[in-house]
């Protein structure tokens, strides 16, 4: 990829040194030698650093030109690294400079070596910003296709993780076989069951959800598959069981781990066979049902212990989504937060860190009721991490080599003079890591 430096001076013989010090090390060197003509460049062609001078005109020295520049440039082209080359007299103007945003003054005459070495820090730092945007345009991009191409029945994420997800319980939604929807509690199997039904051939039919941990070991039966009366003390009517109600739809069976043997004999035959008896009956009913289940436990584990069969177990798993903890998708964690708070608060930076920094160990509906209490406690004003209520332990305990603080970040690249690759290393990251570090606590630049 060609790197280019734009070098702003109304003196030729320093466009000329300083293009062929560049050239020496396979930078392309434009030069303008009036700010209007620089700026035309930067309007017309791709730069990566402008190098400009503080003084234009000769019967002044206060670098007024010098500033007007520069502000034109951040005006226009906010994210562009800017290096102002300055005489004595304007030192303390380009100190000003620097703190609103110039990335670096030299004066002249300039030393090459300190000149080139800034001038790399800074390509690389341009070189990361590039790839940080693409990549957030890409996923952008992907995000958009998939809420284009499918129901997401409203779903917020922002992640990778995420996004293969749902794109692959989208892809499997058209097809009639069982999907088996694993992940830890709290990460929203139900919505991922649902958005399956409302991608499916049989989205018009009813969706029909059941907790096989919410009820006694002896009514699930009765649930699934309906009771005459007097099958059961209570009973003093027949009812449906959800087989029945999801006829021509999907029926959604979570926590299916606690679903008793006997159970699991009738469900298996269900899929096998469409039919099913309810509870006290003999007649033999028949549904077409749509069949989607969830777990957090090791089906496979209780296989080996008897207490899920086998057989089973392979009807319900012919696709497997597999729904990742918020610890595997920080990336969701904010986008989720300020879809909880829906404009009733603000997240303080300091919450912002916080809540990356968190574990989540209930996931999504931690991050929730979380949320909920925090806004009913900030009374309008920002939300702070006294208020979301996150066990500062777990927190400090969470950030390692893997994730470092906004502040570790921000030192790091500091004492690496800006070189990605060093701060990198130092961090013990790759930087592809650093640079999801840096998009995180927003230390590149946006595009």
């Amino acid at each position: 990829m060609t790197r280019t430096v734009l070098i702003i001076d109304d003196n030729p013989a320093v466009g000329e040194a300083l293009s062929l010090a560049l050239s020496l090390h396979e930078i392309l060197p434009l030069t303008a030698l009036t700010p209007e003509d620089g700026l035309a460049m930067l309007e017309r062609d791709t730069v990566d650093v402008v190098i400009q001078d503080m003084n234009f005109t000769a019967d002044t020295t206060s670098g007024e030109e010098g500033v007007e520049l520069f502000r034109a440039i951040r005006e226009r082209h906010p994210d562009l690294p800017v290096i102002l080359l300055t005489a004595w007299t304007h030192l303390e103007t380009a100190v000003e400079l620097v703190k609103a945003g110039a990335a670096d003054y030299l004066a002249k005459p300039w030393d090459d070596h300190k000149l080139l070495a800034t001038v790399e820090n800074l390509l690389e730092l341009s070189e990361s910003s590039r790839e940080l945007t693409r990549s957030r345009r890409e996923r952008r991009q992907r995000r958009e296709h998939l809420r284009s191409k499918y129901d997401l029945d409203g779903l917020v994420f922002a992640s990778e993780a995420m996004g293969r997800t749902l794109n692959l319980a989208c892809q499997v939604a058209r097809s009639d076989v069982p999907v088996l929807i694993t992940g830890p509690n709290g990460t929203g199997k139900e919505r991922i069951a649902a958005i399956v039904h409302a991608n499916s051939a049989v989205k018009r039919g009813p969706f029909v959800a059941v907790n096989c941990g919410a009820l006694p070991g002896e009514l699930i039966e009765a649930e699934l598959f309906g009771a005459e009366a007097g099958a059961y003390t209570g009973a003093n009517k027949a009812r449906e069981g959800r087989f029945e109600l999801a006829d021509g739809g999907t029926l959604f069976l979570d926590e299916i781990g606690n679903l008793p043997l006997p159970g699991q004999m009738k469900l298996l035959r269900v899929l096998e066979t469409g039919q099913f008896e309810r509870l006290g009956s003999g007649k033999t009913r028949h549904a077409k049902v749509r069949v989607l289940s969830a777990t957090n436990a090791d089906l496979k584990a209780m296989i080996q212990a008897g207490t899920f069969r086998e057989d089973l177990y392979y009807r319900l798993n012919v696709i497997e989504v597999n729904l990742p903890p918020l610890t595997e998708r920080t990336d969701d964690i904010l986008p989720l937060a300020e879809f909880f708070l829906d404009g009733r608060a603000e997240l303080g930076d300091a919450a912002r860190e916080a809540m990356q920094s968190y574990p989540w160990p209930g996931n999504v509906r931690e991050l929730k009721n979380a949320i909920e209490r925090a806004a009913l406690l900030a009374g309008g004003n920002p939300i702070t991490p006294e208020l979301l209520n996150l066990p500062q332990h777990a927190a400090a305990s969470n950030r390692n080599l893997d994730e470092p603080s906004r502040d570790a970040v921000e030192d790091a690249l500091q004492h690496a003079g800006g070189v990605v690759s060093r701060a990198a290393q130092q961090l013990g990251l790759s930087r592809q890591a650093l640079y999801r570090r840096m998009e995180r606590y927003g230390l590149a630049t946006s595009g």
